[in-house]
């Protein structure tokens, strides 16, 4: 064996003996041994007792602290576990081990994504326990993105008063925070949506011969006076409103555009964020109304099956319960297509398109999946870029789809999600250019 690989076994061999102790711990032990050495060449007994004590001083505190390591124990639970992106969440640390003589530090490691900088995660020194062997710490986080994030590991320095021995140990493991895209809440519907009108309502009208032609409900903000049946209403004593007397629909199909070259700008302030918030608020506010929704992407698979992650019910591919949808747009990533090629859309349902940056051919293919017009939010994704300068990228495809029969809206950046609705429901009609709608 050379000299070099002897060197390297000898120091390994001495890094696992006094594996543990710190800087001052070792020079104590070195001292500790120099000093008996001379008490025994001096006859010292005096100088003697001083170096073993000296020398075990630092084993002891090296036993203690691994104990320590040994029993300590933290649970971490995140309160609430799921929360729209920007909302607080309380990062709750519970300890649990035997009584401190020495200091506890902890570190636990957070995302940028999900809160406090990586160079500066919370950290935490614990002194002292309760009678019990408990103690409780707690530090705010605030997501500034969706998607799955991971609080953790948490890492703990146990260190004996002397500061001569100290362990490292990783106490907990990761903990998953759902971080959802943000929502608003929106009012009003575009001509000829559903929105409770066309589908329960309609559809227990079409259950059976012999039903009342009048379909009425109670009323909800945001819906028309001149709407109101005042015959149901002097018969339930509170306001009911008249159910549009149209064909059932079959639902409401909510499209996103999720690729990544029709959208700009990067992190929580891009146009694909943009899109998917707007696209979750107005699933938000169909459901809400009534209406069962299939969310689907640019190629037309859906966002939620039947069953979804959290075991929500879907009735023929729709949707009726929000929450497990948001969960699936919270990590909802971008896509590498560059087309609008799908399945036609249901011809017997409503059809929200929120789309990106389209050119000529794409919308070509897009309008052969629908024939009969639809309503459509278009990005003027330029307004997403600083460095571009530009706007007015999306009026082009938005003449196109007008033309086509749809009711068209353009998104800007500086927009907020309600009003890009609100000018969806005010909209142009088809066969009406100009500016914005």
């Amino acid at each position: 064996m050379s000299s070099g690989a002897t060197r390297q076994a000898l120091a390994r061999g001495q890094r696992g003996r006094l594996a543990g102790l710190t800087t001052r711990g070792r020079c104590l032990i070195a001292g500790g041994i120099a000093t008996a050495a001379c008490g025994l060449v001096l006859d010292e007994r005096d100088l003697l007792r001083i170096g073993v004590f000296v020398g075990l001083l630092p084993l002891l505190a090296v036993l203690f602290a691994a104990r320590v390591r040994r029993v300590m124990a933290v649970a971490r639970t995140v309160d609430p576990p799921r929360l729209p992106v920007g909302s607080d969440a309380a990062v709750v640390l519970a300890l649990r081990g035997p009584a401190l003589v020495g200091a506890l530090r902890l570190i636990d490691t957070v995302p940028d994504a999900a809160g406090p900088l990586p160079a500066a995660p919370p950290r935490f020194t614990v002194h002292r326990l309760s009678a019990r062997g408990r103690a409780e710490l707690r530090y705010p986080i605030r997501p500034v993105t969706r998607g799955v994030h991971r609080i953790g590991p948490l890492t703990c320095t146990i260190s004996d008063p002397l500061a001569l021995a100290e362990f490292e140990r990783e106490l907990a493991g990761a903990t998953r925070v759902l971080a959802l895209p943000r929502t608003a809440p929106l009012r009003g519907l575009p001509p000829a949506l559903g929105a409770g009108e066309g589908t329960p309502g309609a559809a227990l009208a079409h259950q059976g011969q012999g039903t009342s032609d009048v379909l009425v409900r109670p009323y909800r903000a945001g819906d028309e006076l001149r709407r109101v049946h005042w015959r149901s209403t002097a018969r339930h004593d509170e306001l009911m409103v008249r159910l549009e007397e149209r064909p059932w629909r079959g639902g409401m199909t909510v499209l996103l555009d999720r690729r990544d070259e029709a959208h700009r700008g990067r992190g929580a302030d891009s146009s694909l964020e943009f899109a998917v918030s707007l696209a979750g608020s107005v699933c938000a506010h169909l459901i809400g109304r009534g209406e069962p929704v299939t969310l689907v992407t640019e190629d037309g698979v859906e966002v939620l099956g039947s069953g979804g992650p959290s075991g929500e019910a879907a009735t023929g591919g729709h949707v009726t319960a929000i929450d497990p949808l948001l969960d699936a747009l919270a990590s909802l990533r971008a896509s590498a297509r560059n087309d609008l090629v799908g399945p036609a859309f249901d011809r017997t349902g409503d059809v929200v398109a929120v789309l990106g940056a389209i050119r000529p051919g794409q919308l070509d293919a897009f309008l052969a999946r629908r024939a009969s017009g639809g309503h459509a939010v278009l990005l003027d994704v330029d307004t997403w870029d600083p460095a571009s300068g530009r706007a007015g990228s999306a009026d082009a495809a938005a003449t196109a789809l007008r033309r086509a029969g749809w009711r068209v809206a353009v998104a800007r950046a500086a927009d907020p999600l309600e009003q890009v609705w609100d000018d969806l429901v005010a909209g142009a009609a088809p066969e009406r250019t100009g500016g914005r709608s």
